[in-house]
């Protein structure tokens, strides 16, 4: 009489051993952060410079010192990155710059770009 366990081994190929195991394995593909984009503050010869400092203190958190330098630095060379973010947070903050801006009546431009 045959045994079941017998059966088993007789229908295996003679070459796979006991130790031959298979892992089915499943590739991920690779995830890449999203692209960060550059706020930018303008110079215009008509905002007044405590209305920079303002947004950048309200808008971007920085302390009042920092506000400061970066104000004097838009300026000085026209132009100034204030903060890095996710393309969504980077036209956030654009768009409140423009419409405090606006709302307060100042020329003030505030620009976009990728990093």
């Amino acid at each position: 009489m045959t045994r079941f366990s017998e059966v088993l081994m007789s229908d295996r190929d003679d070459d796979q051993t006991d130790d031959d195991v298979g892992v089915a394995t499943k590739t991920r593909p690779k995830t890449q952060r999203p692209p960060l984009y550059k706020v930018l503050l303008l110079n215009d010869d008509y905002t007044p410079m405590e209305f920079v400092v303002h947004i950048l203190e309200r808008f971007f958190g920085m302390t009042h010192a920092q506000s400061f330098e970066v104000m004097l630095v838009v300026h000085k060379k026209g132009v100034a990155v204030v903060g890095v973010f996710s393309h969504e947070v980077a036209e956030t903050k654009v768009a409140q710059v423009m419409d405090f801006a606006r709302r307060h009546q100042h020329p003030l431009q505030c620009t976009m770009e990728k990093e």
